[in-house]
């Protein structure tokens, strides 16, 4: 069983530029908690139980929100307001620990997963999770998507890759995988030739994009470490799976759920929209704040 993931969060967010001015673009909230808590609920409804942080100075609020506040605690237990002691205890389970490790220059994503070596190890695989991209599973029944794709590594043995199709004419903005044989049915995983980084619609070998969810195993930690700085003279987490893929082979895991990509500012109003829809507690009002601006600019 998978028990790790490692959730990038060191980056600057300027593609949230003014708001990730001063807050970490993983703390802007979708309706009632930031975006950051949404992804390591993901981890823990799929059954991980160690969330490893990789972050930067800067980000302190992201450690701080996920720390224990004894005063505020202590302050609404004194006020009996325990609806609210009891949300802000169960951000993080008793059972699930954050751990914090720093990505002390801004090098890459495989740079930033190659940072949580020392906590992971290289033998036991792990989950990534890019804080960016929330993945809603709210219409599915049972197990999330990520605890599809680990279930895939573990009957498939092999490192597997979140794909969700795409509009043809948007395959430009992704990286988009080239199945071996027919593209996988969804919930299903199939083997990869390759991953062609925003290709033309001419060149793109299908409409399956890569979204940000992987499932890796710790051999990964030393291929990271042997990549060369690729594209913007980082070094890519894609290079290091392309030398999996030759070496022993890797999986497309096709989701279920849709995602929404909340470092687009479009993309975040929709996650607003999904979530606030059916919030348990607002969102009956919500729906009505949408029907009374409808059609209104």
């Amino acid at each position: 069983m998978i028990r790790k993931a490692v959730l990038p969060v060191a980056g600057f967010g300027t593609r949230c530029l003014p708001a990730s001015k001063a807050i970490p673009k993983e703390m802007i909230t979708i309706v009632d908690r930031p975006v950051i808590q949404y992804v390591v609920q993901e981890a823990v409804d799929a059954g991980i139980r160690d969330i490893v942080l990789v972050t930067h100075g800067s980000k302190s609020a992201i450690e701080n929100h996920f720390d224990k506040h004894f005063e505020l605690e202590a302050s609404l237990e004194a006020k009996g307001k325990w609806e609210l002691l009891e949300e802000l205890r169960a951000i993080v389970p008793s059972d699930v620990n954050i751990i914090s490790v720093r990505q002390s220059e801004p090098l890459g994503l495989g740079h930033a997963v190659l940072c949580a070596r020392p906590v992971i190890g290289d033998d036991e695989p792990f989950a990534v999770l890019l804080p960016d991209v929330l993945v809603d599973d709210s219409d599915l029944n049972g197990n999330n998507d990520l605890a599809g794709m680990v279930a895939s590594f573990e009957s498939r043995g092999r490192s597997q890759l979140m794909v969700e199709e795409v509009p043809h004419d948007m395959v430009h903005k992704y990286g988009i995988v080239a199945p071996e044989g027919e593209a996988p049915a969804a919930g299903e995983a199939c083997s990869l030739a390759g991953v062609v980084e925003k290709p033309t619609q001419d060149e793109a070998p299908s409409d399956l994009a890569v979204i940000g969810r992987y499932v890796l195993p710790g051999r990964i930690f030393p291929l990271l470490a042997e990549t060369p700085p690729g594209a913007g003279d980082e070094i890519q987490l894609t290079d290091a799976i392309e030398t999996l893929r030759r070496e022993e082979g890797v999986d497309a895991w096709r989701m279920r759920g849709r995602t929404y990509d909340c470092g687009h500012q479009l993309g975040y109003l929709e996650a607003i929209l999904a979530y606030g829809r059916r919030h348990p507690s607002y969102g009956e009002g919500f729906r009505d704040l949408l029907t009374r601006y409808t059609g209104e600019e």
